[in-house]
């Protein structure tokens, strides 16, 4: 015989506690994506695509302008994988910090 007894309530404050976390977890991810971008490149011409993948990111391109939140590679190979996807980079610039010159060559060398 059980000592304590759950009463009617408590299931469903269990799934409105789930339901919070959920709602919570998917704002973040959202706020994340609206504002979060880590990488921001500046094409040579209009992307073909407003959307694509690229390196296992997706990269949301309005122009010539591109963003993409952060992947698992270092931004070198970041870029290469954006020009080798969307043609020529112009800039490119991953949390903050933009690539030189010698390194935008090799970047758009990679296609």
């Amino acid at each position: 015989m059980p000592i304590f007894k759950l009463s009617p309530l408590s299931n469903s404050r269990s799934l409105a506690g789930a339901a919070l976390i959920g709602g919570l977890a998917f704002w973040s991810v959202a706020a994340s994506a609206a504002g979060g971008a880590y990488y921001r490149a500046e094409l040579a011409s209009p992307a073909s695509d407003a959307r694509f993948v690229a390196r296992d990111v997706v990269w949301a391109c309005k122009g010539a302008s591109c963003i993409a939140g952060q992947g698992t590679s270092r931004p070198l190979i970041m870029c290469s994988a954006l020009a080798k996807a969307a043609g020529p980079v112009a800039s490119f610039t991953a949390g903050g910090k933009a690539l030189d010159a010698d390194e935008l060559a090799r970047c758009n060398a990679g296609k």
